[in-house]
């Protein structure tokens, strides 16, 4: 492969790990770096440059992936002290793939124009979790200039099922908080409907039989149904990173009213508090259930 199809994978958490696996499965160069060191072993194994330092990973790169748990943790990696931006070859490419937020966002496409204004900044939060990342069945919310990030295609093709492009680089980040507003909404009404058909005298797997086959059986569902049902709570989305998407869409919001997602978001953050923050989100559930009996 040449080295216009070498990509660098800054945050090797679940997802950004699962990106890099299947970057290197589909035969593209790839290089790694991760804070924890260890994290990239296994990766190296199967053919990835495991870097000590972000400059070392994208200083080798066409494309640049961050993966990374927030909006200072990808500006310091990018653009602080040392940052990895001014060592990334010419007419490189960023792609933002973190849920940072609308204006942490915009702020970024603006430090990187000014920073560096050959780089292209490709703005692509991702709609999918753990599992789905692993499997390449995630869809990516692109947004950006798509022609002058030639070969990001295959980028994209290789992490994911489906790309949709929405525009100027931002759309992407302003839809992902749209979807992840739908996906909180739907999992404390899987939580709450589970809690209202235990109370009636009905399993999740009971629940589930009538669901099934409708339109109402979203796999999403059954997966969150099952998770309750076996009272096993490892994390596909942790629940700290839940609560973080709902103040990320109550703060892009503004004046606009959304009082289901406020109130959801009291409860996650009192389950947070109350120590479930590294499970799944589904874990609201046993919140409920510790609550109210």
């Amino acid at each position: 492969m040449s080295h216009d199809t070498t990509v660098a994978v800054l945050g090797l958490g679940a997802m950004g790990h699962a990106f890099a696996a299947n970057l290197l499965t589909n035969d593209l160069p790839v290089r790694v770096w991760n804070r924890t060191r260890s994290r990239g072993d296994d990766l190296a194994e199967q053919g990835a440059f495991n870097a000590d330092s972000a400059i070392d990973a994208v200083s080798g790169a066409r494309f640049v992936i961050t993966m990374l748990p927030d909006f200072d943790t990808t500006r310091d990696v990018l653009l602080g002290d040392g940052g990895a931006l001014e060592h990334l070859p010419e007419r490189g490419v960023v792609i933002q793939m973190g849920t940072i937020g609308v204006e942490h966002t915009e702020t970024l496409i603006r430090e990187i124009k000014t920073a560096r204004p050959d780089v292209v900044f490709i703005d692509a939060p991702v709609s999918g979790t753990k599992a789905p990342a692993e499997q390449a069945t995630i869809s990516v919310l692109a947004s950006g200039d798509q022609k002058a990030a030639d070969g990001i295609d295959a980028v994209f093709n290789a992490i994911s099922k489906r790309v949709v492009w929405l525009g100027d680089a931002g759309r992407g980040s302003r839809m992902k908080l749209v979807v992840n507003a739908w996906l909180i909404h739907m999992m404390q009404g899987i939580a709450e409907s589970a809690r209202l058909a235990q109370t009636l005298g009905f399993s999740t797997e009971e629940f589930w039989s009538v669901l099934d086959g409708g339109p109402l059986a979203a796999p999403y569902v059954k997966a969150k149904l099952d998770k309750i049902g076996g009272d096993e709570y490892s994390a596909q989305m942790a629940l700290e990173w839940g609560l973080k998407d709902a103040l990320l869409a109550l703060d892009a919001a503004g004046d606009t009213d959304l009082p289901g997602l406020a109130r959801i978001s009291e409860i996650w953050r009192d389950a947070v508090e109350a120590g479930l923050g590294e499970q799944d989100i589904a874990a609201v559930h046993d919140y409920l259930r510790r609550q109210h009996g």
